[in-house]
């Protein structure tokens, strides 16, 4: 397993990219906008940290902003961890055998989101390319919120 991001949802693109780059001095590793999703990804490292993100995948922090006004309360700002895994079915078997549900299934082969005990949303993205497509998964549905 690899650890691979901690995500915030931020209200101010500017006054928030001000605060992580300028002021704390992270650095901007890469920038998704999605028109359809009407909502733009920032992916930030530590400047010790910029030359393996770029290559490896060192631990980021993603800012997300979403494009249309949200009034974030109760730590809904906070996203949630990513770890990148061998095998997303596996892991995500293991988890349910140890009473664990899995609130979005790895149905793609690619993604899946537990939550911690504390409600903390854990995403998991299979390592490399997604596995194929397969039950249960496949049929499996979503599960509360993550």
């Amino acid at each position: 397993m690899q650890y691979l991001h901690t995500m915030v949802r931020i209200s101010n693109l500017e006054e928030s990219l001000d605060f992580y780059c300028n002021t704390l001095g992270l650095k901007e590793i890469r920038r998704r906008e999605s028109e359809r999703g009407r909502f733009t990804l920032i992916f930030l490292a530590a400047p010790e940290d910029e030359g393996r993100a770029l290559r490896e995948g060192a631990p980021m922090l993603e800012l997300t902003y979403n494009w249309d006004p949200e009034r974030y309360e109760g730590g809904r700002n906070f996203g949630h961890l990513a770890f990148r895994v061998d095998d997303i079915y596996a892991t995500c078997q293991r988890l349910m055998d140890n009473g664990v549900p899995i609130n979005r299934p790895p149905r793609d082969g690619h993604m899946a989101f537990v939550r911690s005990p504390d409600g903390i949303s854990i995403e998991l993205l299979q390592k490399n390319e997604p596995l194929a497509p397969q039950e249960p998964w496949v049929s499996m549905e979503n599960t509360g919120t993550w």
